[in-house]
């Protein structure tokens, strides 16, 4: 009676869509053309478009851009499309409301087939994790954003700005050291924003001979110089319905940056030899290790340009100002570096060279953390990654700051009140005894036996 009670309800259309209405969840489904046939009412929730204003158009006219940002399989549409879903797929994509409001969420695309097994279009599932994701940086539980680790103050800092700006347009310009991560930050922005699904552009400005940026920005037309056999796209025009980044934009010539500021200030630009006007819409984010207000003291940059840029800056944090994200970023470093070597079971540090790492001032910041634990890897034979793994510079650090000040001799009962006063906290403890990390450490590896509960 039950089962036949399931038959009735489930012929019935009407009734598999309140089903399917009463889900927490959004589901949207499209066909291999896009076109919308099924949006529930989680889905309007989530997204602020009705069912009526979206149902049987082109997902991407519905929504004004590609709604899976830059992870959209159907960017452009062909036959393709029957073999690029062909698996589950599941992964996190920020998406701009009709109401312009930023809102993360957790998609599940899966494939749907006909009753011989061709894909004939796309059932997607959309989990709004806005608020966790809110709490998590609120109570510090957020470990990094995008592909930016990171859970020091410091950092949610920088990860609510980016969050910040999701529903904007408004050039963005990060300055921080060298190896801090600015093309990733610039490359989250990109991918929170409505322009996801369009192209992400990087150019290092400072990487290029003088002679060479203007064509790689601007393009050139054939005949322009030596060597242009044909006419070529430059960086604005491959960005054009994305976001251009350029790296390092102080190093641009004065002359460049006068044929910047046109095109920030009207979105158009000729190529290199070229009289035909061309009009692009891209995002400019812009980046920097250098002081842009002292080099505008020195007449390197302009000012009318640096407000032009500067409208949104985001500064990153050195690594030095951020040491307790340092363990943080070596696991994830060292899970990354297994899965490029086949899989291979991720390397472990000691607690003798974590201390040596947690003393370091790294000038080199983030980047130069990953050579170092590549350095290591190369080096140790064994799983377990030790000071003597580790480059010279480090070690020669490790034994100046020991060899720092007066010498302090520790012993046991010092060291047990000093952590009993820290709650266990060994770095806090050092600060007490006024002692390194990294003899503190040294000192508990050496009294395995008298003092096994402080291991």
């Amino acid at each position: 009676m039950k089962a036949l009670i399931f038959e009735e309800l489930m012929s019935d259309s009407r009734n598999l869509v309140r089903i399917l209405d009463n889900l927490k969840e959004g589901i949207i489904a499209h066909d291999l053309d896009r076109r919308i046939f099924f949006f529930n009412h989680a889905a309007e929730k989530i997204t602020g478009y009705d069912r009526e204003e979206v149902l049987h158009k082109d997902c991407h006219e519905a929504f004004g851009s590609p709604f899976c940002g830059g992870q959209c399989l159907f960017v452009t549409r062909n036959d393709d499309s029957r073999t690029i879903i062909s698996d589950d797929r599941e992964y996190p994509v920020n998406i701009i409301t009709k109401y312009g409001e930023s809102r993360n969420v957790e998609m599940s695309v899966t494939p749907l087939r006909d009753e011989m097994g061709n894909v004939i279009g796309v059932l997607s599932l959309i989990q709004d994790i806005t608020e966790i994701l809110r709490y998590k940086m609120k109570i510090g539980e957020m470990k990094g954003f995008g592909n930016i680790i990171g859970q020091d103050h410091k950092m949610l800092q920088v990860f609510q700005q980016i969050q910040d700006l999701s529903g904007y347009d408004y050039p963005v310009h990060v300055y921080g050291e060298t190896g801090t991560g600015k093309e990733l930050v610039a490359e989250a922005i990109h991918n929170g924003s409505r322009r996801s699904g369009g192209p992400f552009v990087p150019i290092n400005c400072g990487a290029l001979p003088s002679g060479l940026i203007e064509s790689e920005l601007f393009g050139h037309v054939k005949g322009a110089f030596t060597g242009a056999v044909k006419d070529k796209k430059g960086r604005f025009e491959l960005a054009d319905g994305g976001t251009i980044f350029l790296d390092e934009v102080a190093e641009l010539s004065r002359e460049l940056q006068v044929k910047l500021l046109r095109f920030l200030q009207t979105g158009r630009f000729e190529r290199v030899g070229g009289e035909k006007t061309i009009s692009v819409n891209t995002r400019i984010i812009s980046a920097t290790n250098q002081d842009l207000a002292e080099e505008i003291r020195n007449q390197n940059f302009r000012e009318d340009l640096y407000y032009r840029l500067n409208v949104i800056p985001i500064h990153l944090p050195p690594l030095r100002d951020r040491k307790n994200d340092i363990p943080l970023l070596i696991d994830y470093l060292l899970d990354l570096f297994s899965q490029e070597n086949r899989g291979e079971t991720p390397r472990i540090v000691s607690k003798e060279a974590l201390s040596v790492l947690m003393d370091y001032h790294w000038p080199g910041n983030v980047r130069q953390l990953q050579n170092v634990l590549q350095f290591a890897i190369v080096k140790s034979a064994g799983k377990v990654l030790k000071p003597v793994h580790l480059p010279m510079e480090l070690r020669d650090n490790d034994m100046t700051a020991t060899k720092r000040g007066p010498h302090r001799k520790l012993d046991e009962k010092s060291v047990r009140r000093a952590l009993e006063k820290t709650g266990g906290n060994k770095v806090r403890a050092a600060r007490l005894l006024d002692v390194g990390r990294a003899t503190l450490y040294r000192f508990l590896n050496d009294h395995p036996e008298s003092m096994p509960e402080l291991l």
